[in-house]
């Protein structure tokens, strides 16, 4: 890279770092106002311990010379970052701090599912071992040369799965880890019976913009220059994230004749998301279409936890999961060669390019799933993951963080 290309990554990194308390505040004024402070929080250690787990090895195994087939990088070759530092190369030093900040946002999104009931000493083990045994292996196979990119066993390079900024290894990823960990965790008391209102709109609304401000840094920094892809990516961003506020307000408007700010925020993250794998495969107009129907689509999931009664709490699977996979498989959709790298099935590419974003994402989902499980339960069976129902009714906050968000009216 040269001094401008640097720069650019530099300013990006920094703002998707920035995404991280952003989603605080987003989570933050989701939550109950006994519980907020629990809530971002869980971002704030995220940010701590997988920081860490980056540095110590999870940079190695994303992106380190691949092994087991491509199953993970070597996780010896970048030990706390010393052939980075060694090698004095600031272009490889400000990508490993680049990845890092993906590593983080993804871990401190699936907090969402989990509100209200875990304990914060177990979320701060299980972010650590997620980072490092889900999070870095997932990112090695589509970013590091691993099983899900053109240099792996799987595919070619004529038709391997596309995925610009994070579409499998971050939100589908973390959407998926969040379904387990609340089927693992159980419902909140009251779940279906009495509302989970957000304590604090603004909060949301202000954790949102962020969110998309930080994400520029995201989608265009994923280009890794200062070049066409990062202005095509930055485009198609903005296209998506602002027809899937529009989509998400119409369902609203449809299904309960009021279009809400929670809406409008919620379409903002739901656009965001959806672009994400596909910020440089579309063009605007396929960008538009990328994201009127992530709001649609996301927008009637979230309601889905009532119908068959897992408890994510601030909607991790409804926005995550679910404009996380329509954003990937639209690729094979509506993909297009200008910056990417086939055509879909609807511009005369066939089905192979649509057939790996679907192999992509039912892989990234299984591994998600599984190892997800065993982390999830070794922690449930030996610390304990929930805390008792006394704690939850009373407020987290005082329990676990000794304060509370808000003094009492004398």
């Amino acid at each position: 890279m040269d001094s401008g290309n640097i720069a650019w990554l530099l300013t990006s990194a920094s703002l998707v770092l920035l995404m991280t308390p952003a989603l605080a505040l987003f989570y933050g004024g989701m939550s109950r106002s006994k519980s907020v402070l629990n809530m971002m929080m869980m971002s704030f250690g995220a940010m701590a311990v997988v920081g860490v787990a980056w540095i110590f090895v999870g940079n190695g195994i994303s992106v380190g010379e691949s092994m087991a087939g491509g199953l993970f990088g070597n996780p010896t070759s970048d030990l706390f970052l010393n052939a980075s530092w060694v090698s004095g190369d600031g272009e490889a030093l400000i990508s490993t701090g680049f990845g890092a900040t993906f590593a983080i946002i993804t871990v401190a999104l699936i907090s969402g599912s989990i509100a209200d009931r875990a304990k914060f000493s177990a979320w701060l083990v299980f972010s650590f071992l997620w980072a490092i045994l889900v999070y870095s292996p997932v990112s090695h196979w589509v970013w590091g040369g691993g099983i899900l990119s053109d240099a792996g066993p799987i595919f070619n390079e004529d038709w391997f799965p596309q995925d610009f900024a994070g579409g499998t290894v971050v939100h589908i990823n973390a959407g998926v880890a969040g379904l387990v960990l609340a089927l693992l965790l159980g419902v909140r008391k009251g779940f279906g019976k009495e509302p989970f209102k957000p304590h604090n709109l603004p909060f949301v609304m202000i954790g949102a913009a962020l969110l998309w401000f930080g994400w520029f840094g995201f989608n265009a920094g994923s280009a890794f220059a200062a070049d066409d892809s990062a202005a095509a990516a930055w485009v198609n961003t903005t296209a998506a994230t602002v027809a899937a506020i529009l989509g998400w307000l119409l369902v609203e408007k449809i299904r309960d004749g009021k279009a809400t700010s929670l809406g409008a925020a919620s379409g903002v993250v739901a656009g965001l998301v959806a672009i994400t794998p596909a910020a440089v495969a579309v063009d605007p107009w396929g960008a538009l279409v990328i994201g009127v129907l992530a709001g649609v689509f996301s927008s009637l999931a979230v309601g889905l936890k009532y119908k068959f009664g897992y408890d994510d709490s601030l909607d991790v699977v409804g926005v995550h999961l679910v404009s996380g996979l329509w954003g990937t498989v639209a690729i094979g959709l509506i993909g297009t060669t200008t910056f990417g790298a086939w055509d879909g099935l609807f511009l005369g590419g066939g089905f192979g390019g649509l057939w790996a974003q679907i192999v992509a994402a039912g892989v990234t989902i299984a591994y998600s799933a599984v190892a997800t499980l065993i982390i999830g339960l070794a922690i449930k069976h030996t610390m304990g993951f929930r805390v008792s129902e006394e704690i939850e009714v009373a407020g987290i906050d005082l329990a676990e963080h000794g304060e509370t968000a808000y003094e009492e009216a004398k």
